[in-house]
């Protein structure tokens, strides 16, 4: 586990709970209280388009609630002024300390082209944002002329006393290397294996206390079988994506070639459990700690829960994963 890490009292990884975009913004308050109410260290929101924003939902969800701590991952820099992102994170910190869990990232590229806000260099306008948002909520007063960032000696005029941790939310090599270089802590998504938090790790290769949050797909059901049926959806249009997470676990080439035969049905119905049980917290509630330990192990500080349906409860998962992790 990195310094400056937040585990539980227990010494595990924080455990946390994605309150899915897809409910309605006026549920956010009672479901990021049913998130703390079952005992999770963790609430986390996505800022999707075109849902509810991030900071709005963060906001109710701090308010809503005492003690967990709340994640926004991510909010997309080319989208976000980094002043007013700033400003806005420096208002949520100040008013909670101590608790807000702010992450930056390039956002999705097709969403991003969709709003004509995709950038020429995704890299360079992370690097500038993220470096902007930090010198900001540290009080410093920013002039920079760059690529995409261009503040005038601006300067918050309430900073918090302590800055929260900036996190960045990205998943290839390069990326990867840049938010060790430049941010506090890194946020890596859904179809993160036990290999490839390691090769992400290393990539990161941060010199400074640097905090790895890793969202994992979670489903719990004392029939593992059933468990595993409910993931198999989601994980099969992500192995479809391919990438940095499918190269890790060396299946490539099979998702190809199941792909090839029939698509997306055919890796759904041709997937072994394995290829599930490496790249999700599934299976019995004995299962499922043993997958959250692992994780922490490979050097995950926070693994925070992703629900496959809007509808999946956080109290039934607390109720039967918690008391398997605090043992």
């Amino acid at each position: 586990m990195s310094a400056g890490a937040q585990p539980d009292a227990a010494g595990r990884p924080a455990l946390g709970f994605v309150v899915r975009p897809e409910h309605p913004p006026e549920d956010v308050a009672s479901l990021a209280r049913g998130v703390e109410a079952a005992g999770f260290d963790e609430v986390w929101l996505w800022e999707d388009c075109f849902f509810a924003g991030g900071v709005a939902a963060a906001a109710t969800a701090l308010a809503a609630t005492a003690r967990v701590r709340v994640g926004v991952g991510i909010l997309p820099a080319p989208v976000r002024n980094p002043a007013f992102a700033a400003m806005e994170i420096a208002a949520l910190t100040r008013m909670h300390p101590g608790r807000v869990l702010p992450g930056i990232g390039h956002g999705v590229a097709a969403w991003m082209r969709q709003i004509g806000a995709k950038p020429e260099s995704q890299l360079s306008l992370l690097e500038e944002t993220v470096g902007a948002i930090q010198a900001l909520l540290a009080g410093t007063e920013v002039t920079v002329d760059g690529r995409y960032v261009r503040l005038d000696g601006v300067r918050l005029d309430h900073p918090p006393d302590e800055p929260p941790p900036v996190s960045v939310g990205v998943r290839r090599a390069r990326s990867l290397a840049l938010s060790g270089r430049v941010a506090d802590g890194t946020i890596l998504s859904e179809l993160s294996s036990v290999p490839y938090l390691r090769w992400a790790r290393a990539r990161i290769a941060a010199t400074r206390p640097h905090r790895l949050t890793v969202y994992a797909w979670c489903s719990v059901d004392r029939d593992p079988s059933a468990a595993r049926s409910a993931l198999r959806p989601v994980v099969a249009e992500r192995l479809l994506d391919g990438g940095p997470q499918v190269e890790q676990l060396g299946i490539a080439e099979e998702v190809a070639a199941m792909a090839a035969d029939g698509g997306v049905e055919a890796v759904i119905a041709g997937m072994p459990d394995a290829w599930i049980d490496s790249v999700a917290v599934v299976g019995t509630p004995e299962e499922c700690a043993a997958a959250v330990a692992a994780l922490g192990a490979a050097g995950a500080d926070a693994v925070v829960l992703v629900p496959p349906r809007p509808d999946v409860a956080a109290e039934a998962l607390g109720r039967e994963l918690l008391p398997m992790l605090d043992r």
